[in-house]
């Protein structure tokens, strides 16, 4: 509940994109900026954590509140303060940086609580920040398309509650490993396993697709929808739709994998994923029900595979040093999505949405060769408990 709460806050700009392209007359790089700024200030915020061990010598409950409420203060102060994109674009990263003490802190404290059924436990967890996420687009939708600041403070109020809950009730589970000394060294040797760098490897792959994806899908289907005179409203229902489906995809990939293995699950999600980039530019300006038919199995099959990544980490990796792991682990994927966010607007000048997306294919097919090589080692004994 905390993490769905507090990640309402990550896509709340770029909920409004069509908004404030026409208020603050964005160009295709101000409204790719506006989740990027978001991507940025999480990668830093991340690897500065995972350098100083942040995650697993700072208390979770504590580090996870006051970093919502930091992501909640940062969003409310657009509406308040900005009145373009500069001063808009610092409060985004600021959100970012913040919100890296909030989802790979949440995964860490869901590792605490789990043990054969760790891929169930942190898919809730993805699912709650994939529900969170879609948020804005459902805000947006039942605020009007006039009424961008509507969306924006309620986001922030949402992730506002999200810290008093962490505060008032989240707490560290029964595994939980004693909080090891300082030691900026242990990132060195995460990189060096061959089995963690090739479960990041499939993150990675995942990664490469996730955000680009749910950043301009709903811009995508805005665009769609227009085309044959439908109301963009309409594309605010179908994307939060979207997100829905991929909290239903976490959950569900997560029973699977502690049942059937992670390296498959995510390499059968990923295939699935792949296809869908391939496909949905086809269906742009077509009939609707197409187009939404397939997007709702993207949105499901886009995000499924994401909290058997980390749970493979955690699996992985040494117990008094999960949150670093974890908090590394977010970092190189977050960086990663800045340059796919940034190419998507591109190629659509370029060669319009029919092939944009198509691109992201690339990132799903790397992923699976990941996964399938962890599988070949005797280390992926230890995922799952045995299943691989």
């Amino acid at each position: 509940m905390a993490t769905l709460l507090s990640m309402s806050v990550w896509f709340s700009a770029s909920a409004v994109v069509p908004q404030l392209t026409q208020v603050w007359r964005l160009n295709d790089s101000g409204r790719a900026w506006l989740t990027m700024s978001v991507q940025i200030g999480f990668v830093v915020g991340a690897f500065g954590s995972a350098l100083l061990g942040l995650a697993d010598r700072l208390p979770s409950r504590w580090m996870m509140s006051i970093s919502a409420g930091l992501a909640a203060l940062a969003t409310a102060l657009i509406p308040i303060l900005a009145q373009g994109l500069g001063l808009a674009l610092l409060l985004r990263f600021l959100t970012g940086l913040v919100l890296a003490g909030v989802y790979p802190v949440g995964m860490k404290i869901m590792a605490t609580w789990t043990k054969s059924d760790r891929g169930l436990g942190i898919g809730l967890l993805v699912g709650a920040l994939t529900l969170g996420s879609g948020a804005p687009h459902l805000l947006n939708a039942a605020g009007g398309l006039g009424h961008w600041t509507f969306t924006l403070y309620l986001s922030a109020a949402l992730a506002a509650v999200g810290c008093i809950v962490s505060a008032l009730f989240i707490r560290e589970g029964p595994f939980a490993a004693p909080a090891p000394h300082f030691n900026w060294r242990h990132v060195g040797v995460i990189l060096r396993k061959r089995e963690i760098m090739l479960a990041n490897l499939g993150y990675l792959g995942h990664m490469w697709e996730l955000f680009a994806m749910w950043a301009w899908l709903p811009i995508f289907l805005v665009a769609s929808f227009a085309s044959i005179g439908l109301d963009a409203r309409f594309a605010g229902l179908v994307s939060f739709a979207v997100f829905a489906a991929g909290a239903l995809g976490s959950l569900l990939a997560g029973l699977l994998a502690d049942r059937m293995g992670r390296t498959v699950i995510t390499s059968l999600l990923m295939g699935i994923s792949g296809a869908c980039c391939l496909i949905v530019g086809l269906l742009f300006g077509g009939p609707p029900i197409p187009l939404i038919a397939l997007s709702l199995v993207w949105g499901f099959a886009v995000v499924a595979d994401s909290a058997q990544f980390s749970a493979s980490v955690s699996e992985l990796t040494d117990q008094r040093y999960v949150g670093t792991s974890l908090t590394l682990q977010t970092s190189m994927g977050f960086l990663l999505t800045l340059f796919t966010i940034r190419l998507i607007p591109s190629l659509v000048s370029w060669i319009g949405w029919e092939w944009a997306f198509a691109f992201l294919a690339i990132g799903p097919a790397v992923g699976i060769w990941g996964m399938l090589a962890l599988r070949r080692l005797p280390a992926a004994e230890r995922l799952a408990v045995g299943r691989g």
